[in-house]
């Protein structure tokens, strides 16, 4: 039996594994791979651009923080199919449908992580910037948000990667990157591409989750800031010194 007779088996066979697969699909696994990346980064960045000014809106005016955190909170809590059915009317079948609503899911998770991370804001710190002539807005784009970034990277790492997993769903319309070939592969019982694009799909948070961590370090130096110990060998001298001092006196 001959090494290519092997490889080739798998598929015939309809294993979950198979090399065979990803060689000879890899452009359709390209293709998902980017359309996935593309509706993904697309639905994060409007969600960010909606999300700062609603959070600002929550932290100026606390009348208006009730309704916005319970109408974000209650979108997040509409179910995917139900969302896009919606919307459906509105958008028809394109990869609007599925940006949009995958947007709307990601409000509640970063507009919360916005106003705690600007609510953590020391208020020495407001103060010393007022002191210094700050204005209102210099205040939040020099002092506020570059303090506020922890909280803001976290909210933007769990929307990017619930946004990920959320993306799959566009497979109903027809737009969901990776999703498409898990529907497929599901509703053909073809094993090898529903696990290929599955593990895809785990691959692409867990890339995606430690992209932005080594952003948020990397904009964040002052957290990485650490105690330094003094050492065994620095503090044994002086003890000795101290007991001669001692004795001699």
């Amino acid at each position: 039996m001959s090494t290519q007779f092997v490889a080739q088996s798998c598929l015939a066979a309809n294993d979950w594994i198979c090399g065979e697969y990803v060689r000879t699909r890899s452009q359709e696994l390209t293709d998902a791979t980017v359309q996935h990346v593309w509706i993904t980064v697309v639905s994060v960045l409007i969600g960010l651009a909606v999300a700062f000014p609603l959070a600002l809106l929550a932290r100026a005016e606390p009348r208006f923080a009730g309704p916005v955190l319970g109408l974000t909170t209650l979108l997040y809590t509409i179910p995917s199919l139900a969302m896009f059915s919606l919307l459906l009317p509105v958008f028809g079948l394109s990869a609007a449908l599925v940006v949009t609503g995958l947007v709307l899911y990601s409000l509640t998770i970063l507009v919360r992580n916005i106003m705690a991370g600007l609510d953590a804001v020391p208020d020495e710190a407001r103060e010393a910037a007022r002191g210094m002539g700050y204005g209102a807005g210099r205040l939040l784009w020099e002092v506020e948000l570059p303090l506020a970034l922890p909280a803001l990277m976290a909210g933007l790492r769990i929307a990017t990667v619930s946004t990920i997993a959320l993306t799959t769903v566009g497979a109903l319309v027809g737009k969901g990157g990776l999703g498409n070939l898990i529907d497929d592969g599901v509703q053909t019982t073809f094993k090898a591409q529903v696990l290929t694009a599955s593990v895809l799909c785990v691959l692409l948070a867990a890339v995606a989750d430690v992209l932005l961590l080594g952003l948020q370090r990397l904009l964040t130096p002052w957290t990485r800031i650490r105690t330094v110990k003094p050492s065994v060998t620095s503090v044994k001298p002086s003890v000795e010194r101290t007991a001669k001092v001692k004795v001699t006196g």
